[in-house]
């Protein structure tokens, strides 16, 4: 167990609204008046969730984006975003791609907070969406006989990282992820499970195992990549992907573009196996949050 991991534990034993959900999901989900308000909040640490040198355009929609894919992961419409920025001296640009990342998606601004300090700069966004179908979807429905999808492919932003440290212009999908909002929604009234894959497909695939109570079983060779073949074990890894992963009853055909990379099956709580080899306990499934790009 992370130091993260240990953090959230403690903080389950103070989560005790139903919205929480036991922060065993991507997002709370507030019953209120009728609807169901859809709740995420995501940082980023200079250094750690991005480059320092990175324009601050890229860094203004990737922070947006990666908050809006949370709310895809639960079939949501974005209402609208609350800012904590760390001002850093010269926030033109960073004001140039929120505004931009926000006319795209078509989200308002609502408010929020700034700061001064050293360091490495520190942003936070809170994303407020209206769940479009009810119940909304959570990590923990799968059962045994699901099948497993996902949407799109992996080790794009894997590639697209190591072009921006290179100075190559083939580095969109690591600066400028594209949540799956559309693609959240068509999805909600059929889905058992959905999370976004953003820490690494394997990693967040044991994490919808563990909030199931179920066995995970993945083909390798059935994940789309946007990468060499050859580094298919590292896009398996590799976070900022920000596809949905999802689990469909067998019977049902799946409304979106995406591919059957496994299925779930009886077994341990929260098992993944990797091509019938259990990886559960491997060290290395994901991205976590000490890590550095």
């Amino acid at each position: 167990m992370t130091g993260e991991d240990s953090f959230i534990s403690a903080l389950r034993a103070i989560a005790g609204h139903p919205a929480a959900r036991g922060l065993a999901d991507d997002c709370a989900v507030l019953e209120l008046g009728g609807e169901a308000l859809v709740l995420t909040h995501d940082m980023m640490l200079a250094g750690v969730h991005y480059l320092p040198t990175q324009d601050p355009a890229d860094v203004a929609w990737k922070l947006v984006a990666t908050n809006l894919s949370d709310l895809a992961a639960k079939g949501a419409e974005p209402v609208g975003v609350l800012l904590g920025y760390q001002l850093a001296g010269s926030d033109d640009r960073f004001v140039a791609g929120l505004r931009e990342v926000l006319d795209h998606y078509a989200v308002p601004l609502l408010g929020g907070d700034t700061v001064g300090g050293n360091g490495p700069q520190a942003l936070g966004l809170t994303a407020i969406g209206r769940a479009t179908h009810r119940p909304v979807p959570s990590r923990s429905g799968a059962r045994p006989g699901d099948r497993v999808w996902l949407t799109g492919a992996v080790g794009g932003a894997m590639i697209g990282l190591e072009a921006l440290r290179q100075g190559r212009g083939d580095s969109l999908r690591y600066r400028r992820p594209l949540p799956r909002l559309t693609d959240g929604i068509a999805l909600a009234p059929h889905v058992t499970a959905m999370m976004d894959v953003s820490d690494g497909l394997l990693l967040d695939a044991l994490r919808l195992s563990r909030a199931s109570g179920v066995t995970l079983a993945l083909d390798a060779a059935a994940v789309p990549l946007d990468c060499p073949a050859a580094r298919r074990d590292q896009a398996l890894r590799w976070g900022d992907d920000y596809e949905l992963l999802f689990t469909l009853p067998a019977a049902v055909p799946c409304p979106v573009a995406a591919s059957p990379i496994g299925r779930v099956q009886d077994g341990a709580a929260g098992r993944l196996l990797l091509d019938g080899v259990d990886v559960t306990a491997e060290p290395g499934l994901g991205f976590h949050h000490q890590h550095k790009p």
